[in-house]
């Protein structure tokens, strides 16, 4: 991973004076405590249109400033850019089949589990749907302390429902996911999607666990009073992640606004009807940009979708995908009108208390849309 790739620092790539409504949300977000710096970008059309950073690491004046190129914690935009991502190219060359079930590749979800726990039943599709009845949330990390031993808990927890009847967004879901694809290749995930993913893209500051003694030009996430108890700074603020080693299906990537843009271009060069040279073939995208059951899910495979109040604003068309962050970040595909929107931050700094950033998001990607609306007339 190279923390300093594409240096254009915090200059604004072609940016247009209609923008200033949308950045005027960030400066007023970080005056407001929202976060203390972020960085952002907008790609139409497959042209950056809008890249730039505003505020600084932490809130203390001697912080390093932000800049365009700045690496965050992505957190579970990892679900997207690596997990789901290897799942669609697996699926994609005939590797993966979605309607396998999961005990036929982690046979340890299924022996000993009584048959009302409906475990046999659960497949891939439930979990890149999130509907396959597994907890959303459970904190592994506080009994388990290695890899092992806390995917083994993970492997016993209990479906909470039958799977395909009840949406419910799930951590344990995707760390299990990552885990079956693991199996499927033969190959730890971070190591898979280095070579098959983020390589071919030229996502030079995109991976896992970054070397320790660039720590310092991370923003940190936050001040772990309870856990590790130090500031928590380009290492994996998610703990049972943490517990994984900074490896997992669900949280442990690290990325750049400009990395995060080049992943949405093939996205959007792979949905194009005019075809493209794309790590993804259009049908790909299409089988899983479309949302999954129950009725009234947002879900896609893997993706997030537009929903009422969604964080994508007002203006994302309901065939778009996407995913937030839990540290603050946000990746906003237009598959309708061809365009990405990324905004990351570290929102949880210097703890998790803060909500702003649930009105900072769609209120910004209204200010995009609205600028790019404005320009096209």
């Amino acid at each position: 991973m190279n923390t300093q790739a594409n240096p254009v620092g915090s200059t604004q790539v072609n940016q247009r004076d209609s923008f200033a409504d949308a950045r005027k949300v960030l400066e007023d977000a970080v005056a407001a405590g929202a976060f203390p710096g972020c960085a952002f970008g907008i790609l139409a059309d497959k042209d950056i249109v809008l890249q730039g950073a505003l505020g600084r690491h932490t809130y203390e004046a001697e912080a390093p400033p932000v800049q365009a190129t700045t690496v965050y914690d992505i957190a579970s935009l990892t679900k997207v850019v690596a997990t789901t991502a290897a799942a669609m190219l697996l699926h994609q060359r005939g590797v993966l089949d979605l309607e396998t079930p999961l005990g036929e590749i982690l046979p340890a979800f299924v022996v000993g589990r009584p048959p009302e726990q409906h475990a046999r039943n659960v497949t891939v599709r439930h979990l890149l749907a999130h509907n396959s009845g597994l907890p959303g949330y459970v904190e592994l990390f506080r009994a388990e302390t290695t890899p092992d031993s806390l995917l083994r808990a993970c492997l016993q927890l209990p479906l909470e429902a039958e799977p395909g009847q009840r949406a419910e967004y799930s951590d344990i879901g995707f760390l299990l996911l990552g885990t079956a694809l693991e199996v499927l290749t033969g190959e730890s995930l971070d190591c898979w999607t280095q070579r098959e993913i983020f390589a071919p893209l030229g996502l030079v500051a995109t991976g896992f666990t970054p070397d320790p003694h660039l720590r310092d030009l991370f923003p940190p996430t936050e001040e772990d009073t309870t856990l590790r108890h130090r500031r928590i700074q380009g290492e994996v603020e998610d703990e049972n992640a943490w517990r994984m080693r900074g490896v997992a299906g669900h949280a442990g990537v690290f990325s750049n606004v400009p990395d995060l843009l080049t992943f949405a271009r093939a996205i959007l060069e792979a949905a194009d009807t005019s075809g493209g040279r794309s790590l993804f073939t259009k049908e790909t995208v299409n089988t899983f940009a479309e949302r999954q059951l129950p009725e009234g899910s947002s879900r896609a495979l893997g993706w997030d979708t537009p929903s009422e109040n969604s964080s994508a604003g007002r203006h994302f068309s309901r065939h778009s995908i996407g995913h937030l962050g839990f540290s603050g970040c946000s990746l906003w595909i237009d598959l309708d009108a061809r365009i990405a929107a990324v905004l990351l931050t570290n929102r949880t700094w210097p703890d998790r208390k803060s909500q702003l950033i649930r009105e900072v998001r769609p209120a910004f990607h209204n200010g995009l849309r609205e600028a790019l609306n404005r320009d096209s007339k």
